[in-house]
């Protein structure tokens, strides 16, 4: 294979793209260190590195039409909240009312929980409550089931795993469910974080550190062994696996508050009664979960299948510190995809400190790229912290910014695509701490090319507003205020010109070009 047909393969499967902006600044591109030049190894995988003004000839390519919707799908199941959202809402606000559900008989739910209840250590006996919830869940949360089926694919085999290693039973896999539906970054009200949602205390005594750059709880296997040794200290306190899940959600002492208050029972159906009204809905919502999951081929249920499963992935310890933004670019996996590998990175940066292991965790076929390039890789990180290190405007790569509306079914990797920005710059330009953004939010965005839609406008440096198709303006004067002004438009609201014109506060600079009206 001829070197020119390797690299052209090679673009084809990382999707680089090169613009104009790019072939114009190749001059001042040949100035940059030495360690951002292209490695070429004919006898090993090879890659080429690139920074925002470097690419590769424009290639005329095409994906897929169905599998990249299919693609699409898997990153919005990736990064979507919803699920959480939806499991905690269905456990604290739990009903019994007798749910009308034809397609399972109650003569066959009870044989069913029969033969789980001979196969688990849980008291899985058949009771009008639990025939409600399943009845519930079965009728009204098919969707949401179906999906924490895909994901359980990836998460349930490390699951296994530790819990086997602890001679805990397999079934508490379904815990993580009830407790965060799957989500790393899941985070409560109260602050319990994780797939296994550990509080900040309970945490550190199970060995998960926090810090500014990485939060352990949200790491699926640490988490997953903290977990495990939280729950066998748990039993050996209590004996009993079903009083351990209510001692794990609500604390032991509100347990044994409920079997004092109780009369002394020590079975949990009994002593539900006296315990706080989420840990009563918990052990219902575990048993069903567990029951549709054994029992998902005989209701009909079809999960779609993970991009990628957890013994298809791998980690390679980092020698310095790197963003996902970085390994993003040069690799070509999609940011969405390295944060769901690597959840407990808080702000998308690896860190690199003496002492901790720190690891990179990627798809199995990425690992030999970055191994095999580490140096070089290394080097462009390097590079673009150094570059960070600039005054403020140096980060900006054109003279607009937008301020951009989140629409339903946004995401950050998403915006940061279709303005060619990364993650991590977006978090920074708007003071972000996570990832969660809300519909109806503005952000602001320095596009690598000034965009127009309907949804957002474009601003300069200087706070004038560009907008596309016909709006007025005005020059702030002595004694304007933006009720003032406010008044001498008609259907213009106080809101809207700090909407328009990205204002925060109610101070006017006297000259400023304001819109105050858009079409």
């Amino acid at each position: 294979m001829t070197l020119r047909l390797f690299i052209v393969l090679f673009c084809f499967q990382f999707g680089f793209s090169q613009t104009q902006d790019a072939i114009n600044s190749q001059e001042e591109t040949s100035k940059k260190a030495t360690a951002l030049k292209p490695l070429i190894d004919g006898n090993s995988q090879t890659l080429k590195l690139i920074s925002h003004n470097d690419s590769l000839s424009k290639i005329s390519l095409k994906d897929h039409k169905l599998a990249a919707e299919l693609d699409e799908k898997w990153l919005n199941e990736l990064y979507s909240s919803s699920l959480y959202d939806t499991i905690y809402k269905s456990v604290s606000e739990l009903k019994y009312n007798e749910v009308y559900y034809p397609e399972l008989p109650t003569d066959t739910l009870k044989k069913r929980l029969s033969v789980l209840n001979a196969k688990t250590p849980f008291n899985i006996e058949y009771n009008p409550s639990l025939e409600s919830v399943i009845k519930h869940y079965l009728k009204n949360r098919r969707k949401s089931l179906e999906r924490l089926m895909s994901l359980s694919e990836y998460y349930f085999p490390m699951f296994e795993i530790e819990l086997d290693n602890y001679n805990i039973p397999l079934e508490v896999k379904y815990l993580a469910i009830v407790e965060s539906a799957l989500k790393p970054r899941a985070k409560s009200r109260v602050g319990a974080t994780g797939l296994w949602q550990f509080m900040f205390a309970t945490g550190k005594q199970f060995g998960l550190d926090v810090s500014s750059y990485v939060d352990e709880r949200s790491d699926p296997i640490l988490s997953t062994e903290a977990a495990c040794k939280y729950l066998a200290s748990l039993y050996t306190v209590f004996g009993d696996w079903d009083l351990v899940l209510a001692a794990y959600n609500s604390g032991p002492g509100n347990v044994t508050k409920a079997i004092r208050r109780s009369g002394g029972y020590t079975n949990y159906w009994n002593i539900r009664p006296h315990l706080p009204r989420e840990t009563a809905g918990y052990l219902p919502a575990f048993l069903a979960t567990m029951y549709i999951f054994e029992y998902a081929d005989a209701h009909g249920f079809q999960p779609q299948k993970p991009k990628f499963t957890y013994i298809e992935t791998d980690t390679v310890r980092i020698k310095q510190m790197i963003t996902l933004d970085q390994v993003s670019e040069l690799l070509g996996i999609k940011i969405e995809e390295l944060q769901f590998l690597n959840p407990s990175y808080k702000l998308d940066i690896i860190p690199f400190i003496k002492d901790e292991n720190y690891a990179l965790r990627l798809p199995k076929e990425h690992i030999g790229v970055f191994v095999n390039n580490e140096e070089k890789i290394y080097a462009f990180a390097k590079a673009e912290f150094d570059k960070r290190e600039k005054p403020l405007p140096q980060f900006y790569e054109t003279n607009s910014r937008i301020r951009y509306r989140v629409i339903s079914g946004d995401y950050l990797g998403k915006i940061a695509r279709r303005y060619g920005v990364r993650v991590s710059q977006i978090k920074r330009w708007n003071g972000l701490r996570s990832n969660n953004i809300r519909i109806g939010q503005r952000l602001t965005i320095y596009p690598r090319k000034p965009v127009f839609s309907s949804n957002n406008e474009v601003v300069t440096k200087k706070g004038f507003t560009a907008n596309k198709g016909n709006s007025k303006t005005y020059k702030v004067k002595n004694g304007d205020s933006l009720w003032s002004i406010a008044q001498k438009f008609s259907e213009v609201s106080i809101q809207n010109i700090k909407d328009w014109n990205n204002i925060s506060g109610t101070k006017l600079k006297i000259g400023t070009i304001l819109v105050v009206s858009k079409k």
